[in-house]
């Protein structure tokens, strides 16, 4: 990893950071030895890659410790499997319809000893109903749906972290509190906050 990212990384205070490094490193490695067989994603450069990897970790910065989460269209591993490196006392579900990336998945989750993560390979409305701390998706679909197809696993105290773009406002619920974490490059729509965060 370059000197930049892991800057970054020791600002959000990672549990074991040195670790969360190490494994981060194998996981492009992998991603990238895989990319060339199975084209699982478009970020094929360091660069890029690392951009996404902090991306998927910035959450950690304001999310409280949670005991249950699940990943809507995980993909290669974008920001399940990389939030589950960084929280390994949270039990992540990485839902993944496609063979290909969910395979990729497994791969990790065992060169990586990830014992906290579970792939189901599956489209979401196939899973069984279950009810999760924390739900999370990026570049699925629009808020409305992904609060409609995460309606079964969700109660009135689960929260819903959504990797959103500059029109997050325009979709902002009106029937749930919610707050939007703001950086240079990335919105984040957190449903359903802490009410101290509010």
């Amino acid at each position: 990893m370059s000197a930049s990212l892991q800057s970054k990384l020791e600002a959000l205070s990672l549990e074991e950071p040195e670790a969360l490094l190490c494994r981060l490193e194998r996981y492009r490695e992998l991603l990238l030895q895989w990319n060339r067989v199975h084209n699982l994603t478009g970020y094929t450069d360091k660069s890029t890659l690392e951009h996404y990897l902090f991306d998927s970790l910035y959450p950690v910065s304001f999310l409280p410790p949670v005991e249950t989460a699940m990943d809507i269209g995980t993909g290669a591993g974008f920001p399940g499997l990389i939030l589950a490196m960084a929280q390994p006392q949270t039990a992540w579900t990485l839902v993944e319809p496609l063979r290909k990336r969910a395979a990729f998945l497994q791969f990790v989750k065992a060169d990586l000893k990830l014992a906290n993560v579970t792939v189901e390979n599956c489209r979401i409305e196939a899973l069984e109903p279950r009810i999760f701390d924390l739900v999370t998706s990026r570049a699925v679909t629009d808020t409305r749906m992904l609060l409609k197809l995460s309606e079964p696993f969700r109660d009135a105290h689960t929260m819903a972290l959504f990797f959103k773009g500059e029109r997050v406002y325009d979709e902002r619920p009106d029937d749930l509190p919610s707050r939007v974490i703001e950086t240079a490059d990335r919105h984040y729509l957190l449903i359903n906050p802490p009410k101290e965060t509010l």
